[in-house]
């Protein structure tokens, strides 16, 4: 084993202006995008009765987290279509595609008229952007990830994770934070009327700074690389299924870890707890901060290092952590903020690992569409459902289940991780 330490040491001072300003424009499309897809989840309960029947508040936000869901259904489809598309062009263009799309669609929303002013036909608009914003959300986040990781010198992988999860978790708390900042600012009362679209207005006319700042970011992949791959791409993910499946769950159950802490929990707060939403909203904005200030420390922490032992552990300690929310039963302020803050530790070390570790498993010419395939389905079949399935089995007095669902994902997360590893090998973080 080298010295990993005077091994990061080095690579550090060789990352040149353009690979930094390169991890710049990726990192900030990633914030731009989890701002935009965690600002629907938050705003669920606002967003609810203004696109959908209102009789019943919980009701109408059950509604609306099922739209959320359905975003998450169309992420695979964006991964595969998009993800193989930058396996055979290179990375640039779709990166500044699926920005472009993901604002156009928070647009829509933002200014998108009320149920009472068209009837049905709000719901499918608010439907049609959730699609369009998972088709984006499906290949933004792991291409790049991917396009990071081949923008760095070799053993600082590490470093990546930790960077683009500061970056990721940027958006996670500025979609709270920005909330609470206009729930504090605004009229009372004005928040369910229209104070919500301002949130998503926000959103649409950042992506302007990130389209800037992506016109000039370096393409990875070489001509004679795009050539190989182009009739190649989909034979290679097919031979690679035990990675893709390992990703799958890899992603999967650190989502549905993210999703009931970021989402599903503040809305439990508020609509089932009858929790302050204003203070609901501050200490989400408080995780958010563990979460930005722990991804750098933990890419400081795994810089130059082998990554695989870091996910194992971490991720085994996901099982009993998720058990934390058993505490939160009862409505009180002081058991939502123990659950939501005493678990943010261990989420903090599986979101700043968990797309380095899945990019690791794929090969440059086909990890476009491999690893956006597997993130796609992990985020769809477990992340997209966890908020619905959280206050569900809420109201149902099945406090239990939840966690018991998200320690069983993690168990079989790291099993397949330590299969696909053994007969497919890794690709990065060695």
């Amino acid at each position: 084993m080298t010295d990993t330490t005077h091994g990061a040491t080095r690579a550090r001072d060789e990352l040149t202006p353009e690979t930094r300003r390169g991890l710049l424009s990726l990192g900030l499309g990633n914030t731009l995008e989890w701002y935009d897809w965690m600002i629907f989840g938050l705003l669920s309960t606002y967003i609810g009765p203004n696109f959908f029947p209102n009789d019943d508040p919980v009701a109408s936000t059950l509604s609306t987290l099922a739209v959320f869901a359905v975003g998450f259904l169309f992420r695979p489809l964006g991964g595969v279509v998009l993800g193989t598309i930058a396996d055979r062009i290179g990375r640039r263009r779709v990166m500044m595609f699926s920005i472009t799309i993901m604002a156009l669609s928070t647009l829509v929303i933002a200014i998108a008229p009320t149920y009472d002013q068209i009837g049905p036909w709000a719901g499918v608009i608010l439907l049609l952007c959730r699609v369009v914003q998972g088709i984006s959300a499906g290949v933004e986040a792991p291409l790049s990830t991917a396009h990071a990781i081949e923008l760095v010198p070799p053993g600082r992988e590490g470093y990546v994770a930790g960077i683009m999860a500061f970056y990721v978790n940027l958006g996670i708390v500025g979609a709270p934070l920005v909330t609470f900042l206009i729930s504090l600012t605004i009229p009372a009362g004005h928040m369910d009327d229209w104070g919500w679209r301002i949130a998503f207005a926000i959103g649409a006319a950042s992506s302007v700074v990130i389209l800037y700042l992506r016109r000039n970011l370096p393409e990875t992949m070489t001509s004679s690389e795009s050539e190989e791959s182009a009739g190649s791409v989909w034979v290679g993910v097919r031979r690679a299924w035990l990675s893709v499946l390992a990703i799958v769950f890899i992603v999967g159950a650190v989502q549905a870890y993210n999703y009931a802490w970021n989402t599903g929990l503040p809305n439990a707060a508020r609509s089932v707890m009858d929790e302050d939403p204003q203070k609901v909203f501050g200490l989400t904005t408080i995780l958010g901060l563990i979460l930005v200030i722990g991804a750098r420390i933990v890419g400081r922490l795994t810089d130059g290092r082998d990554l695989a032992p870091w996910f194992v552990v971490t991720r085994l300690l996901a099982v009993p952590s998720v058990f934390l929310m058993l505490l939160y039963t009862q409505p009180g302020l002081g058991g939502f903020a123990a659950v939501l803050l005493g678990g943010s530790v261990v989420l903090v070390l599986n979101m700043t690992l968990y797309n380095v570790i899945s990019t690791s498993l794929m090969e440059k010419r086909f990890r476009g569409a491999g690893t956006s395939l597997g993130y796609g389905l992990g985020v769809a079949l477990f992340g997209g459902t966890a908020s619905y399935l959280l206050v569900w089995f809420q109201s149902r007095g099945l406090d239990w289940a939840f966690p018991l669902y998200v320690a069983t994902l993690s168990v079989v997360s790291v099993v397949l991780y330590l299969l696909a590893r053994k007969y497919n090998g890794v690709h990065a973080g060695k």
